[in-house]
């Protein structure tokens, strides 16, 4: 027994706090929560608002889109106008338009021009043209003006610059790992 009266405690036991340790917890904490409404008051001095004060709205920033009941580019959009807009977007649109005749080039030229020569690639203004045979070749290289202006009127003005005609490729006449020089067989390739 201690001197107060009281048996001892095991050292194992949890000692409960006293009313006093009790007090100075909600002290500091107390202390703690005055501090924070001070530093939001003095955050809300700063930047001009008062106690009572009605909120202020932001000054809408361009290109800043917010909530309505009408409808914006948040919305979903139809699957096309998504795909226009990335196209320009990208600077996408004079492939595009080029593709889109290559992908009709029967109605562009014609269907005896285009059922002899395909367009093959577009690259910084020259569209080139496959012919199926030389004779064919020689054909187009004589019509490129006309190709040229229609091109135009499908795809404005300065899109195609120049029109390369090219004509059939011809068959490799190598076998095997040897072989003879010279000009090999002759036949009216390119």
């Amino acid at each position: 027994m201690s001197d107060d009266g009281e048996l001892p405690r095991p050292a194992d036991l949890p000692v409960e706090p006293s009313p006093h340790d009790l007090t100075d917890e909600v002290e500091r904490a107390t202390i703690a929560a005055r501090e924070a409404v001070a530093r939001a008051r003095a955050a809300a001095a700063a930047r001009g608002l008062r106690p009572g004060m009605a909120a202020r709205r932001r000054p809408r920033v361009a290109g800043e889109s917010r909530s309505s009941a009408r409808s914006d580019d948040r919305d979903p959009q139809l699957f096309g106008a998504g795909i226009q807009r990335l196209v320009a977007d990208r600077g996408w649109d004079v492939d595009v338009a080029v593709g889109g005749v290559m992908g009709r080039w029967g109605s562009v030229v014609g269907a005896q021009l285009a059922e002899h020569c395909t367009p093959e690639s577009f690259h910084d203004g020259v569209l080139v043209v496959r012919a199926d045979s030389t004779a064919w070749a020689t054909q187009v290289r004589l019509l490129v003006p006309t190709v040229l202006r229609r091109l135009a009127e499908e795809l404005g003005e300065g899109v195609v610059e120049q029109l390369q005609v090219k004509g059939p490729t011809a068959p490799t006449w190598r076998r095997g790992s040897r072989t003879v020089r010279g000009r090999g067989p002759r036949d009216t390739y390119g």
